[in-house]
C-alpha cells in the first residue's frame, strides 16, 4: 500500500477529510492522493499556490511574514496547512513549501523544505496545533519534489495514527 493510500484509509476510518496546499510540489501531493481509487470520499481538494502572493491571497498566510521571511519558512508552512484546511472546509490540512532548485530562493538553499500538518481538536489529542518538519533534501529538482511529497504524506500518516480525535459527526473516538 502506498503512503497516499494509507493516509486516505486512515482518514476514512475516522470520518475525516483532507485539503492540500502546495508550493514547490506543484500539485504532486494532490495527484498522489487523487490517484488512489475512492479518494473522493476523504480528499476535498487542493490549492497550488506557487506564487508567493497567492499564499497570502488564497491561503491567508500573513503578508508581513512573507515579506520578512519569504515563502520558505516553518511558520509559512504552518499557516498554509491551517489556511487550506479552513478554506476548503476539511478536518486536516497539509502543506509543502521549499526550494527544489536549480537555484537558491530568498537566501534559502536548494533542498530546504518545510512540510506541515494541521488537524482538528485541541492540545493533547494528536490533532490541534500544526506540526512542521524541516527537511534538508539532496538530488535534482525531481528528487527533491518527490521526497517532499512522501515526507508530507508520512508526517500526516504518523499524526493520524496517534490522533484520538474523531470527526464531530462520527459519534466515535479514533484511537
Amino acid at each position: 500500500m502506498t503512503t497516499a493510500a494509507d493516509v486516505l484509509r486512515l482518514l476514512e476510518e475516522r470520518g475525516w477529510t483532507l485539503a492540500v496546499a502546495e508550493s514547490l510540489t506543484g500539485g504532486l501531493v494532490a495527484a498522489q492522493l487523487a490517484g488512489v481509487p475512492g479518494a473522493s470520499r476523504t480528499f476535498r481538494g487542493s490549492v497550488t499556490a506557487y506564487a508567493t502572493t497567492l499564499k497570502h491571497e488564497l491561503l491567508g498566510v500573513d503578508a508581513a511574514l512573507l515579506a520578512e521571511h519569504g515563502a520558505v519558512d516553518p511558520e509559512v508552512a504552518r499557516q498554509m496547512a491551517a489556511g487550506v484546511r479552513d478554506r476548503l472546509g476539511a478536518d486536516w490540512g497539509i502543506s509543502t513549501t521549499g526550494v527544489a532548485g536549480p537555484e537558491s530562493q530568498d537566501g534559502q538553499p536548494v533542498g530546504k523544505v518545510f512540510v506541515a500538518v494541521a488537524g482538528p481538536g485541541g492540545a493533547g489529542t494528536g490533532g490541534g496545533e500544526a506540526e512542521v518538519a524541516e527537511l534538508r533534501l539532496t538530488g535534482d529538482r525531481t528528487a527533491i519534489r518527490t521526497a517532499s511529497v512522501e515526507a508530507v504524506l508520512e508526517l500526516l500518516a504518523a499524526r493520524l495514527r496517534r490522533s484520538t480525535v474523531a470527526h464531530p459527526g462520527s459519534g466515535q473516538t479514533a484511537v
